[in-house]
C-alpha cells in the first residue's frame, strides 16, 4: 500500500493566510476540509499553518505534529450519512494544510507565520476551556500559556513589526463551543493589553483592524475510525494514519462588526459550501439551539426509558420519530419570527441528520447535564407558546416530565449531571403526590436560572404526565397521549 506524502501525492505549495490554532479532528474535518473544496474551485488560493496550541508533556509518544510531518500535512476526509434520505458518501484528499509545528519547540517557525506579510487570519478550536483570563500570564514567553495571551503577543509583536499598518490587522475567527467565542476572545486580549501597558494605539489598532468574529459551528466528527481503518486504507489506497470520518452535514455561520471583511478574506460560501456570514449570529444561534439541540434534548429521556441507544435507535422507533418532527413542526418553527417555508427547510435538513446509521451518537453521551440543557434549549420554546400564542406546549412539556422521570432514580437510569440537583430530586420524588414533587422541584431556584411557573400550566400539565409514565410505561404514555 503507497504512503501518503509527496513522492505519492503531487501537492500545490499555496501561500500561508491562515494561522490555526489546534491539530484536532474537528478543524481538519470542517475548517481545513472547506479551505481545501474553496482552493480547488478557485474562489480562494489560502494555505494553513497548524500550531499545537497547549503544551505535551508527554514524551516519547507520537504525536499529532509529528503525524502530520510524516505525511506532509495530507490527510482523508471520510463522509458518511444521509443526504435526502439516501445513504451519501464522500472521500476528500485534503491538502489545504501547509505546514505544522509546536511553538513550544520551534518558536521561531511560529513568529515567522505571524509576522509574515501573507497571514490574513486566524482560526481556533482550543476546546472551550481555551478561551479563558489568566491575570498575570507573561506576554514575553515564547509563546505565552492561555490562548488570549497568545493571541495578544502575536498581535502585539504584529503591530510593532509593521509600524501599526491598518492593512495588517488579521480577522481572528473562533470555533470553540461556547456562546459568543470570538467577542469574548477579543475582551480578553484588550484586557491583556490594559493590564501589560500595551499603549493607546496597539488598542486602538486591534479595536479597529482586527475583526473577531463570533461562529457556531456544526458537524459531527466522530475522528479516526479504529474499528475499520484496515478496510478504510484499502478503499482509499493509502496508508493514511490520520483519516478522519464525519457526518455529511456540515453548516459554519460567522458573525459580528467585521463579518463583511471575513467574507471577503473566506469567501466559502461562493465554493458552495454552507457557510452564513451575518452582522450578529444570536438569531441564527437560537433557532440552531431550539431545533436541533431541543431535538436531542426533548428525545433522550423519552428515548433511553424505552430501551434505545442511539439517537437512531429513537428515529427509528415511529412513535418518537412522529413525535420529535411534530414538535418541532408544531411547537417550535411556528415561535420563531423568520420565513416559516425557510424555517422548515432548515428544519428538515438539521432533523435528517437524526437517520444517519454511520454515526453513533449516544443517548446517554447527550443527556450530560440535561436539566440545564432542557432550561436552555426546551423552556423558550414553552414560554412563548404560552406568551405569544396563548397555547400549552405540550410535547415540550411531555419531555420535561420524560426528563424528570429518568432523574427520579425509578428509571435505573443514572444520571450524568449536577450531583446536588440530582439527589433534590429524587430525595423529594413522592409518587403519591406527583404534582406536590413537580412543583418542588420546578420553584427549586438552585436548579433553574429562570422561573419555570411563569407558565402557569407548566406543573399541572407536568404532573399529568409524569402520573401516565410512571402508570404506563413510557411507550404507552406517548402512546395515550400523542398517538
Amino acid at each position: 500500500m503507497k504512503k501518503l506524502n509527496k513522492t505519492t501525492v503531487e501537492k500545490v505549495e499555496r501561500p500561508v493566510k491562515i494561522l490555526q490554532f489546534g491539530e484536532g479532528n474537528f478543524l481538519r474535518a470542517f475548517v481545513d476540509w472547506q479551505i481545501d473544496i474553496a482552493n480547488e474551485k478557485g474562489v480562494m488560493n489560502a494555505g494553513v499553518a497548524i500550531v499545537q496550541p497547549i503544551i505535551d508533556e508527554q514524551k516519547n509518544v507520537l504525536k499529532m505534529i509529528d503525524l502530520l510531518h510524516a505525511q506532509d500535512n495530507m490527510y482523508h476526509v471520510y463522509l458518511e450519512g444521509i443526504e435526502n434520505k439516501k445513504p451519501a458518501k464522500d472521500i476528500r484528499l485534503v491538502k489545504s494544510v501547509m505546514d505544522s509545528f509546536n511553538p513550544y519547540e520551534d518558536y521561531a517557525r511560529y513568529e515567522h507565520y505571524f509576522l509574515s506579510p501573507e497571514l490574513e487570519m486566524t482560526v481556533s478550536n482550543t476546546t472551550e476551556a481555551g478561551i479563558r483570563y489568566e491575570e498575570g500570564d507573561d506576554l514575553t514567553a515564547c509563546p505565552p500559556k492561555s490562548y488570549p495571551a497568545k493571541m495578544t503577543a502575536l498581535l502585539y509583536k504584529r503591530f510593532k513589526h509593521f509600524n501599526g499598518d491598518p492593512s495588517k490587522g488579521l480577522c481572528i475567527i473562533c470555533c470553540e463551543l461556547i456562546e459568543n467565542n470570538g467577542s469574548t476572545l477579543r475582551e480578553y486580549v484588550l484586557k491583556h493589553a490594559e493590564y501589560n501597558k500595551l499603549g493607546d494605539d496597539f488598542i486602538k489598532w486591534v479595536e479597529e483592524n482586527c475583526h473577531f468574529c463570533d461562529t457556531l459551528v456544526d458537524r459531527i466528527v466522530p475522528g479516526f475510525p479504529r474499528e475499520n481503518i484496515d478496510q478504510i486504507k484499502e478503499e482509499i489506497g493509502f496508508d493514511d494514519n490520520l483519516v478522519v470520518k464525519a457526518e455529511f452535514y456540515h453548516l459554519w455561520a460567522i458573525g459580528g462588526p467585521g463579518y463583511k471583511k471575513v467574507q471577503q478574506v473566506l469567501p466559502l460560501d461562493k465554493a458552495g459550501l454552507h457557510v452564513v456570514y451575518m452582522p450578529s449570529i444570536k438569531q441564527f444561534r437560537d433557532k440552531k439551539v431550539r431545533i436541533l439541540n431541543g431535538s436531542h434534548t426533548g428525545m433522550v429521556p423519552i428515548g433511553l426509558q424505552m430501551g434505545c441507544q442511539t439517537v437512531m435507535d429513537a428515529f427509528n422507533n415511529k412513535a418518537i420519530e412522529k413525535f420529535i418532527n411534530t414538535m418541532v413542526a408544531e411547537e417550535v418553527i411556528p415561535m420563531i419570527e423568520e420565513d416559516q417555508a425557510e424555517l422548515k427547510s432548515f428544519a428538515a435538513g438539521i432533523l435528517e441528520r437524526f437517520y444517519n446509521p454511520y454515526i453513533k451518537h449516544m443517548l446517554a453521551t447527550i443527556s450530560l447535564n440535561s436539566l440545564s440543557k432542557w432550561e436552555t434549549r426546551n423552556f423558550p420554546t414553552v414560554l412563548d407558546n404560552w406568551k405569544k400564542a396563548g397555547k400549552v406546549a405540550e410535547r415540550e412539556l411531555f419531555t420535561f416530565a420524560a426528563l424528570l422521570t429518568l432523574y427520579s432514580g425509578k428509571s435505573g437510569f443514572t444520571p450524568n449531571d449536577t450531583a446536588e440537583h440530582v439527589a433534590f430530586i429524587q430525595n423529594n420524588w413522592n409518587s403519591a403526590d406527583v404534582e406536590g414533587t413537580v412543583a418542588k422541584i420546578v420553584a427549586n431556584s438552585d436548579i433553574w436560572t429562570v422561573d419555570l411557573a411563569q407558565v402557569p400550566a407548566l406543573v399541572p400539565t407536568v404532573a399529568a404526565y409524569v402520573k401516565d409514565i410512571e402508570a404506563l410505561g413510557m411507550a404507552a404514555a406517548l402512546d395515550k397521549n400523542f398517538k
